[in-house]
Protein backbone atom coordinates (compact mmCIF):
# COMPACT_ATOMS: atom_id res chain seq x y z
CA UNK A 1 0.00 0.00 0.00
CA UNK A 2 1.68 3.57 -0.50
CA UNK A 3 0.41 7.15 -0.30
CA UNK A 4 0.52 9.39 -3.07
CA UNK A 5 1.51 13.37 -3.12
CA UNK A 6 0.36 15.27 -5.87
CA UNK A 7 1.10 18.60 -6.81
CA UNK A 8 0.73 20.97 -10.18
CA UNK A 9 4.33 22.26 -10.03
CA UNK A 10 5.96 18.39 -10.38
CA UNK A 11 4.67 14.72 -11.10
CA UNK A 12 3.26 12.61 -8.91
CA UNK A 13 5.16 11.28 -5.97
CA UNK A 14 4.66 7.73 -4.75
CA UNK A 15 5.78 6.77 -1.58
CA UNK A 16 5.51 3.55 0.47
CA UNK A 17 2.90 3.55 3.47
CA UNK A 18 5.80 3.47 6.29
CA UNK A 19 7.98 6.00 5.32
CA UNK A 20 5.04 8.41 4.19
CA UNK A 21 3.31 7.76 7.48
CA UNK A 22 6.53 8.73 9.42
CA UNK A 23 6.85 11.80 7.45
CA UNK A 24 3.31 12.61 8.07
CA UNK A 25 3.62 12.01 11.75
CA UNK A 26 6.80 14.63 11.45
CA UNK A 27 4.81 17.11 10.32
CA UNK A 28 1.85 16.36 11.97
CA UNK A 29 -0.86 15.49 9.91
CA UNK A 30 -3.52 13.05 9.98
CA UNK A 31 -2.78 8.80 8.89
CA UNK A 32 -5.10 7.00 6.45
CA UNK A 33 -6.68 10.54 4.94
CA UNK A 34 -5.94 12.50 2.59
CA UNK A 35 -4.19 15.65 3.28
CA UNK A 36 -3.20 18.91 1.82
CA UNK A 37 -0.24 21.10 2.28
CA UNK A 38 -0.91 24.73 1.40
CA UNK A 39 1.57 26.91 0.10
CA UNK A 40 1.60 28.90 3.10
CA UNK A 41 2.68 26.04 5.03
CA UNK A 42 5.36 24.68 2.79
CA UNK A 43 8.05 26.52 4.46
CA UNK A 44 7.17 25.21 7.91
CA UNK A 45 6.74 21.85 6.73
CA UNK A 46 10.40 22.16 5.03
CA UNK A 47 11.93 23.87 8.68
CA UNK A 48 10.33 20.49 10.04
CA UNK A 49 11.64 17.68 8.11
CA UNK A 50 15.14 19.61 7.62
CA UNK A 51 15.56 19.71 11.81
CA UNK A 52 13.98 16.09 11.61
CA UNK A 53 16.30 14.91 9.26
CA UNK A 54 19.70 16.88 11.33
CA UNK A 55 18.42 14.95 14.13
CA UNK A 56 18.33 11.35 12.28
CA UNK A 57 21.73 12.20 11.15
CA UNK A 58 22.94 13.11 14.52
CA UNK A 59 21.56 9.52 15.65
CA UNK A 60 23.02 7.80 13.03
CA UNK A 61 26.56 9.50 13.45
CA UNK A 62 26.74 8.38 17.42
CA UNK A 63 25.79 4.89 16.48
CA UNK A 64 28.32 4.69 14.05
CA UNK A 65 31.10 6.21 16.42
CA UNK A 66 29.44 3.54 18.85
CA UNK A 67 29.38 0.82 16.97
CA UNK A 68 33.78 1.80 15.59
CA UNK A 69 34.58 1.96 18.97
CA UNK A 70 33.10 -1.47 20.07
CA UNK A 71 36.56 -3.30 19.70
CA UNK A 72 37.18 -1.99 22.94
CA UNK A 73 33.82 -2.05 24.78
CA UNK A 74 31.75 -5.05 26.35
CA UNK A 75 29.00 -7.66 24.10
CA UNK A 76 26.56 -5.33 25.76
CA UNK A 77 27.37 -1.92 24.08
CA UNK A 78 28.16 -3.62 21.10
CA UNK A 79 24.02 -5.38 21.40
CA UNK A 80 22.83 -2.11 22.49
CA UNK A 81 24.51 -0.03 19.46
CA UNK A 82 23.29 -2.89 17.14
CA UNK A 83 19.72 -2.78 18.26
CA UNK A 84 19.51 1.02 18.12
CA UNK A 85 21.18 0.75 14.37
CA UNK A 86 18.58 -1.84 13.39
CA UNK A 87 15.91 0.73 14.48
CA UNK A 88 16.27 3.36 12.28
CA UNK A 89 17.02 0.96 9.16
CA UNK A 90 18.92 1.31 6.62
CA UNK A 91 17.71 3.58 4.60
CA UNK A 92 17.64 7.17 6.62
CA UNK A 93 15.79 9.66 6.78
CA UNK A 94 17.45 12.16 4.51
CA UNK A 95 17.11 10.06 2.00
CA UNK A 96 13.24 8.96 2.85
CA UNK A 97 12.11 12.86 2.62
CA UNK A 98 14.18 13.87 0.01
CA UNK A 99 11.92 13.55 -3.35
CA UNK A 100 8.73 15.20 -0.94
CA UNK A 101 11.51 17.64 -0.26
CA UNK A 102 12.04 18.12 -3.43
CA UNK A 103 8.24 18.26 -4.44
CA UNK A 104 7.40 20.69 -1.47
CA UNK A 105 10.57 23.62 -2.73
CA UNK A 106 9.38 22.89 -6.40
CA UNK A 107 5.48 23.54 -5.45
CA UNK A 108 6.50 26.65 -3.26
CA UNK A 109 8.26 28.23 -6.12
CA UNK A 110 5.40 27.99 -8.10
CA UNK A 111 2.93 28.40 -5.95
CA UNK A 112 1.24 25.24 -5.67
CA UNK A 113 -0.13 23.15 -2.94
CA UNK A 114 1.09 19.26 -2.50
CA UNK A 115 -2.00 17.28 -1.91
CA UNK A 116 -1.97 13.00 -0.56
CA UNK A 117 -4.28 10.45 -1.39
CA UNK A 118 -3.75 7.65 1.58
CA UNK A 119 -4.24 4.01 0.81
CA UNK A 120 -7.28 2.42 0.71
Amino acid sequence: MAYTFQSRATADLIMLKAAAEQILKLLDKPLHEAGILTVEQIPAALATLEKAVLEDDARRQAIKEEMDGVGESSKEQESAAAADSAKLGPVSLRQRVAPLADMLRRSAAEGKPVTWAAPK
